[in-house]
C-alpha cells in the first residue's frame, strides 16, 4: 500500500497542493519578491542543487535570505554576517521556503518527506541513513515538527527512516499541520550558537567523529558529484 500511495495518491496530492498555494497565495509570493528585491537586491531567487528521489541531484529554489558581502579576496562573508535580520524573518515564517512549491509541481519534491539536504551531507551519511533518499524529499517533515534545525545530526537522519517506515496518508496529515504549529512557534530554526544550520562533516568534524583528513576526502567526493551533475 504504501507503494501506491507513494507513486500515485501523494503525487496526485502534491500536484493539487502546490498549484493551489501557487495561486492563493499569488500576493504573497510577488510582495515577499518585492521586498527581497529591495532589501537585500537580486537575484530575487536563491537556487542549490540538492540531492532528491534515489540522490538523483536537482536545482532547489528558495526566496533569497542573505547578502552577497566578501571580504577582499573575493570569499563570502560568513553566514552570521551576511544573514540580514529581514533575511533572518524570512527563515523564521519559512517565507523563504515558498518557491519550492515549484519544485513539488514539477516533481523533484513532494509535500511532505525527509528535507533535502546538501550533496555535502550525503557523503558524510552510511548507507543505512542514505535509504531516506528512497522517497521524495519533502517541504516539511518529522524532523521538522520534532525540532526543525535544532536537533542533532543523529536524531534528524533516524526521523527520516522512521518517517520512510511510516510514511501513509494518515502520517503525511499530521505532519502537514504539525508543520504550521512549528512554524508559528519561531524557535528551533537552527542549532545553539549558530546562524545557519551546521553541515553535517562540520558537525562531525566538530564533534571528533572524523578526521580532517577524512573530511577532506568526504567534500572531494560531494565536489565530485556535483562536477559530474553540471557535466551532464
Amino acid at each position: 500500500m504504501t507503494g501506491i500511495y507513494r507513486r500515485y495518491v501523494k503525487r496526485l496530492l502534491d500536484i493539487i497542493i502546490s498549484l493551489a498555494v501557487i495561486t492563493g497565495l499569488s500576493p504573497v509570493y510577488i510582495i515577499t519578491a518585492l521586498l527581497v528585491k529591495k532589501k537585500l537586491g537580486s537575484p530575487v531567487l536563491f537556487s542549490q542543487l540538492r540531492p532528491g528521489y534515489q540522490e538523483k541531484i536537482f536545482r532547489m529554489y528558495k526566496f533569497r535570505s542573505m547578502t552577497d558581502e566578501k571580504d577582499e579576496n573575493g570569499n563570502l562573508l560568513p553566514d552570521e554576517i551576511r544573514l540580514t535580520h529581514f533575511g533572518a524573518k524570512l527563515r523564521e515564517t519559512s517565507l523563504d521556503e515558498l518557491p519550492e512549491m515549484f519544485n513539488i509541481l514539477k516533481g523533484d519534491m513532494s509535500v511532505v518527506g525527509p528535507r533535502p539536504q546538501l550533496v555535502r551531507d550525503i557523503v558524510f551519511m552510511s548507507d543505512e541513513r542514505r535509504k531516506r533518499a528512497d522517497t521524495r524529499p519533502g517541504l516539511t517533515g518529522l524532523a521538522q515538527i520534532r525540532g526543525r534545525n535544532a536537533i542533532s545530526w543523529e536524531e534528524k537522519l533516524a526521523y527520516d527512516l522512521e518517517y520512510l517506515e511510516n510514511e501513509s496518508f494518515l502520517n503525511d496529515l499530521k505532519i502537514f499541520f504539525g508543520t504550521f504549529a512549528a512554524v508559528f512557534r519561531h524557535d528551533d530554526i537552527n542549532m545553539e550558537g549558530e546562524a545557519t544550520a551546521l553541515d553535517m562533516g562540520d558537525y562531525l568534524l566538530r564533534k571528533g567523529e572524523i578526521t580532517k583528513e577524512e573530511y577532506d576526502q568526504k567534500q572531494a567526493e560531494a565536489r565530485k558529484l556535483l562536477d559530474e551533475y553540471c557535466k551532464d
